[in-house]
């Protein structure tokens, strides 16, 4: 058994450890890592059970096992009603602070969305017993079944990729994304951004700031210049800077920071909200640009709004491979039916 147990483990360690050595941009870091924690946790479970009669004689460690599987149980089975409160909760806060804007009420809306498909949906399911509304009921089900898995993995891969086990003292070029200015001064969001890229600098007095942000609608000056004034007042030197004034979203602020570097393979870190740097990732694996991300820290109330802005914004980027997946089961659902009535 334990054989078997070692081999699984090793099945779930080996790609896990390939995907984040090799390429962590992409949202099997996520999938590999849940595998690996199952595994784990299922090799703590067979080891309890091998060894119950040695556990019996020490009453403490004993059922200090059993609370910590009834609290991971409890926790579990509360997890949804959790985070339907979280995200209403932190839905409110956002449009207090923020402002009441449609952007604004992503974590809100998700959340009475969540409450709907949770508890709402299965009791309508059972008033209708047909055969139309029992299809697409579970349609609908694996549907949003398969979103909410997507958008979990998006997140544990977005953490994964923000996590850093050595400083970088090697770096060639720091970019720092643009996210919009007041007048001619950054904003406290971008402030956070160019800050995270000093610090970077810092540790790497080598490297090159690249400041990345054209000018947009009510904005008096590019914001690669505004992030250049910024960074020269917070004590960096004007040769370490380069900036970039010409692009207007996030990939052409990769591809045109991209074409002002001169060193063939660069080593390149890319600076951003911390929510919005998998994205940025993933953006910049689509642009053959190799490279790390950093994220600046934000309020956590703004940043479960944005992420799952971020999400919609993942979706937008490869929505013709999870339509296949979707589209998959809608076709078999319907042959099995069709099966079903024939054979009835």
């Amino acid at each position: 058994m334990y054989t078997i147990y070692l081999i699984f483990l090793l099945c779930c360690a080996v790609p896990f450890l390939f995907v984040m050595l090799r390429d962590p941009r992409t949202l099997w870091s996520g999938v590999w890592f849940v595998f690996l924690l199952g595994g784990l946790a299922g090799g703590l479970l067979l080891v309890s059970y091998q060894f119950l009669d040695w556990l019996s004689a020490y009453p403490a460690l004993r059922n200090g096992l059993v609370f910590l599987a009834v609290a991971a149980i409890l926790g579990i089975l509360a997890f949804p009603a959790a985070l339907i409160l979280t995200f209403f909760v932190e839905g409110v806060k956002v449009l207090r602070h923020e402002g009441l804007r449609p952007a604004n009420l992503l974590s809100l809306l998700f959340a009475v969305c969540l409450f709907v498909y949770l508890i709402v949906w299965p009791m309508v399911a059972k008033l209708t017993w047909d055969s139309v509304s029992t299809l697409l009921y579970l349609f609908l089900s694996f549907t949003v079944a398969y979103l909410l898995f997507l958008m979990a993995m998006y997140a544990l891969s977005a953490l994964l990729n923000l996590v850093h086990l050595r400083k970088r003292r090697k770096l060639d070029y720091i970019v720092v994304l643009g996210c919009g200015l007041n007048g001619s001064q950054v904003t406290p969001l971008l402030a956070g951004r160019i800050d995270r890229g000093i610090q970077l600098l810092r540790y790497n007095p080598n490297a090159k700031l690249i400041l990345s942000g054209g000018q947009g609608p009510g904005e008096d000056v590019p914001e690669g210049a505004a992030m250049a004034a910024y960074a020269k007042e917070h004590g960096v030197e004007p040769e370490q800077i380069i900036t970039e004034e010409n692009s207007t979203d996030t990939r052409e602020n990769l591809l045109c920071s991209r074409s002002l570097m001169t060193i063939e393979r660069p080593k390149i870190a890319i600076v951003t909200t911390s929510y919005h740097v998998f994205r940025s990732l993933l953006l910049a694996r689509q642009c053959h640009i190799r490279c790390v991300g950093f994220g600046a820290k934000t309020k956590w109330y703004f940043t479960l709004n944005a992420l799952i802005r971020e999400f919609v914004g993942y979706l937008s980027l490869s929505w013709k491979r999870h339509a296949w997946v979707v589209g998959g089961v809608a076709g078999l659902l319907i042959v099995t039916e069709i099966l079903f009535l024939a054979f009835k």
